[in-house]
């Protein structure tokens, strides 16, 4: 029942254990999608999310103030009656004491006095600190979920850097002021409130010279704050707008490096810095000063204590151990006074903080919660025609894009929209695909407003591909089922067992029936055949060639790659082209592999033994060392960094002859040029360790076959072959995960498939290596059934921040392929080939023109000339429908689709 109650109510967030119930989240997530008004004030935000723990914290901070005071007043008995007494012995509870039993006695109570008002400001601090961070949790959750609901072209206004800002840095305080708000104010007063009480029973005299100086302070601090709160306000405006523009200024990198506007950008952002440091500046300076006149006025009040309380001590109206409690007291008096007054200024600035966040969040035409939460068990597909009732849009500046707009359609017609790029058929496309709503009129399919349906009936049956794409910074196949996770499965028997309930969010969010697949393994083959559809196929292939699989997780997999490494080189040698690849060898020294490479006849796993730590790595410093190589490797990078500076040195720094030869990057060949210098005519084992680290750096990167240095025609490969047979018999036992071994016989799991497949190096030298390479393994692999294989191991490949890994290309047919994945019954695609070249958008258009027979494809072109193969054409010009009808009614001369053909 009491969960019920939380639910129902809202006000606390579920606990760890709560999250973990699918059922459970979906329901306090219905819970907190009731709540449509923001809370514009703090206050009325903590009371409507958390009244019955502050409550609690008022109880419990209440319940501690008469042990505080009697902390305070047990001292003055210990001094005056255990210490100074002399009628003894004392009896308590009709057991009689002596003095020091007596004293002792005090003294415990006294310190379990003290424990106990330790343990209730613990219990109370923790229990603030945790509904604090609670209610800092549900008020991210709310603002991110009102992010979610914002109309799209509020982010024209709001940018995403400031909104991530306020979510953030600018909420960070509200939680540690959540739980003080009232428990701080009652506790640090109820404490001042109590030491006063006992000063006055002490002397009144004494407990008005306690409080003389507060009024004044309490006047004249909050003036002197008010400035510092205007301030604040101020700057929290700056930091946006700081924010705001060091975002622009990393979007538009590209821009400011080949415009030369480094300079103005660098001038306008320190203008803004040094607005920034003038508030501070002040700010710092008005809350110092108001710090210090605070202080100098509380330390006012022990020259009365001194003088009057001496006084009375002296003519015998006050015990001395009276005056010592009231001096103790005092001096405990002055933490919650300092604590009210910090709490008022935190008070302030938390407010502004809320006040000013709030602000940014309230946003006129949100999208319904219900509609973007709530989602029907089950979504029948559409059925109807697709109509536009007199559409009129108008953008947030007041800009008509839109006006009038009317056509009925057939659900299973393919629409090609055309006219001029800012002529309103991109807004067209979004208002069909409900990113945007119409301004009047309506679009409805079936006979149903589009505007009525929830996010979850549009998202499932309406895709959407627009001119540029986000991809989220995860693997390629989890970009692409973006479009089938919406609802976590309930488990079986969840209501009857809700504490057996699987996590959300590591259940199988996946809706395979959605995709149109049974399975994992089906939805698997499903995502390969959508690749291909959109071109992506042999993109995918590459990545997944490149990419890793773990043999101990797909053991038949691994086999089947072992046995085409078998076959690869079988059908290498039946081609007399066996030299193409120089295969490992436990006993060769390879020469199409690097010095590193020959020496470790391994995979590096993890940083050990990556390329730039073997300088570095003590136990193979050690083994060259023990093999006599040290020396002669210094020597064979010295001379290394000799040729490339005669050969590269004058080179222009764009030639690919560069990156293909070079062992150094252009920009370090200065760097090697003085580490020459210094070496001079001098062993080069003499060099200080950061100079050895880089000629050893150069020399592992030497391949013999590409770079041929004469060092290399002695004995060195013979001693390099017996320093790896040191390397690996003296491995010791931490370091042996740190590298997998070349085994012909073995599948290594740090190597790519590729690598795998090949076990050895391309021969470079050879003609028309890798053309005959990639003949003979494409057959392989397609003989064998491993191209599946391959790709779906490509789909693991993590795309970077953005899909930044990608190109623009690539991050548009993912964008096709995530669309077309969910089966959709409308496909809305705006411009979203344009940036692909022609023979890969007349493929996608054909393939998706085949998909997609008997459902709706409507497609705002970038070229008219492509509208000749959809069955209907809407011609928008100035923001109206100009004429519709099938293109080869509409080509007539003097049309305007063929003016826009004619034009190109």
């Amino acid at each position: 029942m009491a969960m019920e109650r939380q639910r129902a109510s809202g006000v606390m967030a579920p606990a760890s254990g709560f999250l973990a119930r699918p059922r459970r989240l979906l329901a306090w997530l219905r819970a907190r999608s009731t709540r449509e008004a923001i809370e514009s004030s703090l206050y009325g935000f903590i009371l409507r999310n958390s009244a019955r723990d502050q409550i609690i914290l008022v109880v419990l901070t209440v319940a501690s103030f008469p042990i505080l005071y009697y902390s305070l007043e047990l001292p003055k008995t210990i001094i005056n009656h255990a210490i100074g007494g002399r009628h003894f012995p004392q009896t308590i509870l009709g057991v009689a004491f002596d003095q020091v039993t007596y004293l002792l006695i005090l003294c415990g109570v006294y310190l379990a006095l003290v424990v106990t008002n330790g343990l209730f400001k613990f219990y109370i601090n923790v229990r603030k600190g945790r509904l604090g961070e609670r209610m800092l949790r549900n008020l991210r959750y709310d603002l991110y979920q009102r992010t979610l609901r914002f109309p799209l072209q509020q982010f024209s206004r709001s940018s995403g850097g400031q909104i991530i800002t306020m979510m953030t840095a600018e909420l960070e305080p509200v939680a540690g002021f959540i739980g003080d708000a009232f428990a701080l104010p009652i506790f640090q007063g109820g404490t001042l409130l109590t030491i006063l009480v006992f000063m006055f029973v002490q002397n009144p005299l004494l407990g008005a010279a306690a409080v003389a100086l507060y009024p004044v302070q309490g006047y004249v601090i909050p003036k002197l704050q008010r400035k510092v709160r205007e301030l604040g306000r101020l700057r929290i405006r700056k930091i946006r707008g700081l924010a705001d523009r060091l975002a622009e200024s990393i979007a538009a990198r590209v821009d400011i490096r080949v415009n030369d506007d480094a300079p103005y950008q660098l001038a306008e952002i320190s203008g803004r810095l040094e607005q920034i440091y003038e508030i501070r500046y002040e700010s710092y300076y008005r809350k110092f000063f108001a710090r210090f006149l605070s202080n100098f006025l509380t330390q006012l009040t022990p020259f009365f204590f001194y003088a009057l309380g001496g006084y009375f001590v002296i003519v015998g109206d006050l015990s001395f151990g009276a005056l010592v409690a009231v001096l103790a007291a005092y001096k405990d008096m002055s933490d919650p006074w300092k604590e009210l007054l910090d709490f008022y200024q935190d008070q302030q600035d938390v407010a502004i903080k809320y006040e000013q966040v709030m602000q940014q969040f309230d946003v006129a035409d949100m999208l319904d919660t219900r509609l973007l939460l709530e989602r029907p068990a089950e979504i029948p597909r559409f059925a109807g025609d697709v109509v536009a009732s007199g559409v009129t849009y108008r953008d947030p500046d007041g800009v008509y894009r839109l006006e009038g707009v009317s056509f009925s359609l057939p659900l299973a017609t393919h629409v090609a929209v055309v006219g001029a790029s800012n002529g309103g058929k991109a807004e067209l496309a979004g208002l069909l695909a409900r990113l945007a709503t119409p301004t009047t009129g309506r679009i409805a399919i079936g006979g149903v407003d589009l505007a009525s349906l929830p996010v979850g009936v549009v998202g499932c049956r309406i895709g959407y591909v627009g001119p540029a794409t986000y991809l989220f910074g995860v693997s390629l196949r989890e970009n692409l089922l973006v479009g089938l996770r919406h609802r976590p499965p309930a488990p079986d028997g969840a209501a009857d067992k809700p504490g057996g309930a699987q996590q959300a969010l590591d259940a199988d969010w996946v809706d395979y029936a959605q995709a149109g697949v049974a399975g994992p393994e089906a939805l698997r083959a499903r995502m390969i055949d959508v690749i291909r559809l959109v071109d992506l196929e042999a993109d995918v292939y590459e990545l997944g060639l490149h990419g890793r699989l773990d043999p101990v997780l797909q053991p038949e997999a691994a086999a089947r790659l072992l046995e085409a490494r078998r076959r690869l080189a079988a059908r290498l040698a039946e081609a007399g082209a066996s030299r193409v690849v120089e295969r490992w060898d436990p006993h060769r020294f390879n020469r199409n592999a690097s010095l590193a490479e020959n020496l470790l006849f391994g995979t590096p796993v993890g940083s050990a033994f990556a390329d730039e730590s073997l300088p570095r790595q003590p136990y193979l410093r050690r083994v060259i060392d023990e093999a006599g190589l040290t020396r002669d490797l210094l020597r064979v990078g010295a001379e290394a960094a000799a040729t490339m500076i005669e050969v590269f040195g004058e080179v222009d720094t764009h030639l690919d002859l560069i990156e293909e030869f070079s062992l150094v990057r252009p920009d370090e060949l200065p760097d090697f040029e003085a580490l020459l210098n210094r070496i001079k005519d001098a062993d080069p084992a003499a060099l200080g360790a950061p100079d050895q680290e880089r000629l050893l750096s150069l020399a592992f990167r030497i391949v013999p076959a590409r770079h041929r240095f004469e060092e290399l025609e002695d004995d060195l490969p013979a001693r390099i072959l017996e320093a790896r047979d040191r390397f690996a018999a003296g491995l010791p036992a931490e370091l042996r995960a740190a590298i997998s071994f070349f085994d012909e016989e073995q599948y290594n799991a740090a190597a790519s498939l590729y690598d795998n497949i090949l076990f050895g190096k391309v021969a470079g030298s050879e003609p028309n290596s890798r053309a005959t390479l990639h003949a003979i393994g494409a057959k392989i692999v397609d003989e064998m059934g491993l191209r599946d294989l391959i790709i779906a191991t490509g789909l693991e490949h993590p795309v970077g921040t953005g899909g930044t890994s990608l190109s623009p290309a690539q991050r548009q047919k993912v964008a096709i392929a995530r669309a077309v994945l969910k089966r959709p019954d409308l496909l809305v695609l705006n411009e979203a080939t344009a940036g692909l070249d022609g023979t890969s958008q007349a493929k996608i258009m054909a393939a998706l023109r085949r998909e997609f027979e008997g459902r709706c494809l409507f497609w705002a072109l970038h070229s008219a000339v492509l509208a000749r193969s959809f069955d209907q054409v809407l011609v928008i010009g100035a923001g109206r429908l100009v004429e519709s009808g099938a293109p080869e009614t509409l080509a007539h001369p003097g049309s305007a689709l063929s003016r826009l053909i004619e034009a190109g």
